[in-house]
């Protein structure tokens, strides 16, 4: 859906990217309420409410993800549909960076490597495009700070897109009202199915984010990181051949050098699990050596480890 996702927006025309970000505020927050209610879960809420650093937080994430969504609203609208699939490629190379800047991560060397080559990409590209990427800059910055907003904040993705569509809504509703009172809002005046379509931004936000928070739960996260990739490849595909946007050589060899970035990403990512993996099962199985004594102690190790070498990471009982 995410990958996707760039056919729908065009389709909002005549509205502009305003009205259509507005209105994607606006109709999230119906849609989430709608949820909210089946869920009947609101002790976050008050919860939150009764932490103004952390209230603060989620404005600053607010802030953030609109920011992101009016930038690709209007990428899409605009014919950069490839750029804006860019801004999602480099958006791990961006986290890493927030990390070691903000958070004083330590990197391994192929995610150092990663990030020169990433660096490298974005000056190739620069070139390419006769200026800094900005588009993809700015979706890749943003959304690498939300997700570390998001880190700190620590709520679900529903409950987290209630209250970040919550601050949005006042100031959303409020631009809207003014748009129609200036006669230039197309909810009413372009028909029926207009209407229709500008309302349902609202399930075209939250419906995927419901979907992935679902997923979250039930696949391994080395396998959610690498569906992630998913949504930027079918944009790329889509910025090409259905939108038929020009790509000359230098950019293919821009963006050759972000893959490349990311292949070493998710390679150190798959090492570093599996290690990790594997150290657990030997601290689990050591400390059932020592309750239960030596006996069956090498057995219960090669079972631990060929469970831990099943595709997919999960770790099975043994």
């Amino acid at each position: 859906m995410w990958g996707l996702v760039p056919l729908f927006w065009p389709l909002l025309k005549p509205a502009g990217s305003v009205e259509i970000l507005a209105n994607r505020m606006v109709w999230s927050l119906a849609f989430v309420g709608v949820a909210m209610l089946f869920v009947r879960e609101w002790g976050w809420a008050r919860e939150l409410l009764r932490q103004p650093k952390r209230l603060g937080l989620v404005a600053v994430g607010a802030a953030v993800i609109t920011v992101n969504w009016g930038v690709y609203i209007w990428s899409v609208n605009s014919g950069h549909v490839v750029e804006a699939s860019l801004g999602y490629f480099i958006n791990p190379l961006v986290s890493i960076a927030l990390g070691v800047l903000l958070l004083k991560e330590r990197l391994r060397l192929a995610q150092w490597i990663a990030v020169g080559v990433g660096l490298l990409a974005v000056l190739v590209l620069a070139i390419g495009y006769g200026q800094p990427p900005w588009i993809s800059l700015v979706l890749a910055f943003s959304f690498g700070t939300y997700g570390l907003v998001k880190k700190k904040v620590n709520l679900s993705g529903l409950e987290s897109l209630a209250a970040e569509t919550a601050i949005q809504f006042l100031p959303a509703l409020a631009y809207l009202l003014w748009l129609g009172s200036q006669g230039r809002s197309t909810f009413a005046s372009e028909g029926a199915g207009h209407a229709v379509l500008l309302a349902s931004t609202g399930l075209v936000t939250a419906v995927p984010l419901v979907c992935f928070g679902a997923a979250a739960i039930r696949v391994p996260l080395s396998t959610l990181g690498l569906l992630q990739y998913l949504a930027p490849v079918f944009q790329f595909i889509l910025g090409i051949v259905y939108f038929h946007e020009a790509m000359p050589p230098e950019r293919w060899a821009g963006f050759a050098l972000v893959w490349l970035a990311l292949v070493l990403l998710t390679w150190d990512a798959l090492r570093s699990a599996r290690a990790g993996r594997l150290a657990l099962v030997r601290a689990e199985v050591a400390a059932a050596g020592v309750g239960a004594g030596a006996g069956g102690g090498v057995v219960g190790v090669e079972a631990e480890v060929e469970a831990v070498e099943v595709p997919g990471g999960r770790i099975s009982g043994g």
